[in-house]
């Protein structure tokens, strides 16, 4: 699939995503504001909105409302192996799960 097969808003999410990828944004660092990028990128800010609702969902940045669009200190992580980060969350409920298991468990044994 190249750019052009992307919707705009797609477009933005993979050229932050990029930036990331390449170190030309960091964690913390504050992106434009909507008008900026919508000028930037020749489309209506209603299309930047979804664009950063998206990285917002996928875990790219985060967002102040009056204050702007930062990038997450694990924006790296979310951009470079998504497949991971679904897999560590998986074994961090499986260790929940686990753990609950084995207390519920040790409390049945506690009542026989």
């Amino acid at each position: 699939m190249t750019a052009e097969d992307l919707q705009p808003y797609q477009r933005i999410v993979q050229d932050v995503k990029d930036q990331v990828r390449l170190g030309r944004v960091e964690s913390n660092d504050k992106l434009p504001s909507t008008r900026e990028l919508a000028d930037h990128y020749g489309v209506a800010p209603g299309t930047v909105q979804r664009a950063l609702a998206e990285l917002r969902a996928e875990g790219v940045v985060y967002s102040h409302q009056g204050r702007g669009s930062f990038i997450r200190e694990s924006a790296v992580d979310a951009v470079t192996d998504p497949t991971s980060q679904a897999i560590k969350r998986l074994e961090e409920k499986v260790a929940d799960l686990t753990e609950r298991l084995e207390r519920l468990e040790a409390s049945d044994d506690k009542s026989s």
